[in-house]
C-alpha cells in the first residue's frame, strides 16, 4: 500500500485510513520497529482490554459461576 507523507507542524507523518485502523485495532500509540530496511507499525495491544464489558455481559447471561469448586473449601486439602 502507497501513502503520501505528510507535513504535521514541524513534522512529517503519514495517514493511516479508517479501515486500516479498524483492522488492526490501532488507537492512541502504536510500536515502530526499526530495521535495516525498513520501519514495521504494530497496534499496541493492552491486555485484558475490554474484560469488564466480557465480564459484565456474561453477567448478564448468567454465565459468570466457577467451573471447579474452590480447592480451599476441600477439607482433605493439607
Amino acid at each position: 500500500m502507497k501513502v503520501s507523507v505528510i507535513r504535521i507542524g514541524n513534522s512529517k507523518g503519514i495517514r493511516l485510513n479508517k479501515m486500516l485502523l479498524e483492522k488492526y485495532q490501532i488507537e492512541d500509540e502504536v510500536e515502530l520497529i526499526l530495521e535495516p530496511e525498513s520501519i514495521m507499525i504494530r497496534p499496541i495491544i493492552k491486555p485484558r482490554h475490554d474484560w469488564d464489558k466480557a465480564f459484565a455481559e456474561m453477567r448478564k447471561r448468567e454465565d459468570d459461576t466457577l467451573l471447579i469448586d474452590s480447592v480451599l473449601d476441600d477439607k482433605d486439602w493439607e
